[in-house]
């Protein structure tokens, strides 16, 4: 039987230091203490700094093809390491087995992309002579690497999440040090394990969990050149205010809204929509959460998604059937129960689920939702959606907006024209068409607007953010 180690370390300037055990990590199916993880106090992260800041005049020298293959060792390690990465986030994060798979299949997608991309930062020649007083002169520029970043990753996908930072930093020739979440931090650690085989110079990344009140040196230290958080906005926005000069990418929260019109082959929506709403207990801030079904087959729609979400398999995470595993904790599993009788209180009707037993929080399925719920403005996290009817496209698109949240939305169609309205209109980062808000491949310039943040992930889009551009101008005397 697989098993976690009994003790982890952090990762300081790229060596393991078993410092102490302060921090215990538990199944969070269970309760139990899992194992225990070394925690780094304001000191260390001050000496990973300033190591990072040392070790990236080496990385500035570093060839495009040595970064690829620190990068394609990682993807290579990864895939042997699948198993051990696929359990430990059943424990550390709750993770239902078939989604922890899933997980690790896009953390070695994002290391394989960052590779190819790595080859590709390319710059371009200028044609400078656009007026008389210009002749003789050219411009070239390149791209650079904007210098050491500062990581926080959130606790949902502790593995791709963090992929998506560390990877595109390596692509670029960026240090770093990264804060994993405190709850889930044994995949960041383990991608660290791997990043210490490699031949990044000393001090190119540190990997430090730690505590939240410890941890300003993240947001407010100088050295750092870039900030990239994600998490929840009332953390983001407070980090961007404290950040100082430096660029600040924010991937924050959704309630993501879907529309169904009319035309739609429901057994198809139902089934990519019960996915999109539940896939990993609804942890997830492009997971289904407002859903507008078309007047003409609401009744039939709501019929075979409540037998859908009813007969969802709750459970142990480690059980192949699983698909509803607990939430991260029992206060965010108390936080959720409570909007949802709040909106029944309102007015509200319960179809399915919303029992609690610990942090097991059954899939619930809500109609007429009062528009000022919790559970309708806020980011609900967790295995919860709503549905409600419409009448005129026009009206969907308005109430998918009607949100102070604009990460992505899903519209099941088969009107082109209503497709192109929709990514029109809608004050998203992206329109998916024909499937769920929740769908995202790696490569995608994937982000949001509003409340949900600043900025695109996805290797090359990131790479952007962690690189600068250097002009040279060459006058050649007439």
């Amino acid at each position: 039987m697989m098993k976690l180690a009994k003790q982890y370390p952090y990762f300081l300037a790229n060596k393991a230091v078993f410092a102490n055990k302060s921090l215990e990590v538990t199944n969070k199916y269970t309760g139990e203490v899992a194992t225990t993880v070394a925690l780094a106090d304001a000191d260390v992260i001050d000496k990973a700094i300033a190591a990072a800041e040392k070790s990236q005049k080496y990385l500035n020298k570093m060839p495009a093809y040595k970064r690829q293959q620190i990068l394609e060792h990682c993807v290579t390690r990864f895939k042997e390491r699948f198993d051990e990465l696929a359990y430990a986030l059943c424990i550390e994060a709750g993770k239902p087995i078939k989604d922890a798979r899933g997980e690790v299949t896009r953390l070695i997608d994002t290391f394989k992309i960052a590779a190819e991309e790595s080859v590709r930062i390319e710059g371009a020649v200028m044609n400078l002579e656009i007026t008389e007083r210009a002749t003789g002169y050219q411009g070239k520029y390149k791209k650079v690497p904007i210098g050491p970043c500062s990581f926080i990753s959130p606790f949902n996908f502790p593995l791709n999440l963090a992929a998506h930072k560390v990877a595109p930093a390596i692509a670029a020739g960026c240090s770093f040090v990264l804060k994993p979440a405190s709850r889930t931090p044994i995949g960041a650690l383990i991608i660290g394990e791997v990043l210490a085989e490699t031949d990044l110079p000393e001090g190119a990344f540190s990997i430090l969990p730690c505590s939240r009140d410890g941890a300003d040196l993240f947001t407010t230290d100088d050295r750092f050149k870039l900030l990239s958080f994600t998490g929840s906005p009332s953390v983001g926005w407070e980090l961007k205010a404290k950040a100082g000069k430096k660029p600040v990418i924010l991937e924050l929260g959704g309630n993501a809204g879907c529309i169904v019109d009319h035309d739609t082959d429901i057994d198809d929506a139902v089934e990519r929509i019960v996915f999109g709403a539940y896939y990993q207990s609804g942890q997830s801030c492009i997971s289904v959460q407002r859903i507008f079904i078309h007047e003409a087959i609401y009744d039939e729609f709501k019929a075979a998604y409540a037998h859908k979400v009813s007969n969802l398999v709750h459970g142990d995470p480690l059980n192949e059937d699983t698909f509803i595993g607990p939430m991260i904790s029992k206060s965010e599993a108390q936080r959720l129960e409570g909007w949802i009788q709040s909106a029944i209180a309102k007015g509200a009707t319960l179809l399915c689920g919303g029992k609690r037993d610990g942090l097991m929080l059954q899939a619930a399925l809500l109609e007429n939702v009062p528009d000022e719920c919790e559970i309708n403005t806020e980011e609900a996290f967790g295995p919860v959606s709503i549905i409600a009817p419409f009448s005129s496209f026009d009206e969907a698109l308005k109430r998918v907006n009607d949100s102070q949240f604009g990460l992505q939305a899903g519209i099941f169609t088969r009107d082109i024209y209503k497709a192109h309205q929709a990514w029109d209109e809608l004050d998203v980062g992206g329109v998916v068409i024909g499937d769920v808000p929740s769908w995202r491949v790696d490569n995608m310039p994937y982000g949001g607007v509003k409340e949900s943040g600043l900025g695109r992930e996805g290797i090359k889009f990131a790479i952007e953010d962690m690189t600068e551009i250097r002009l040279m101008v060459l006058r050649t005397p007439q």
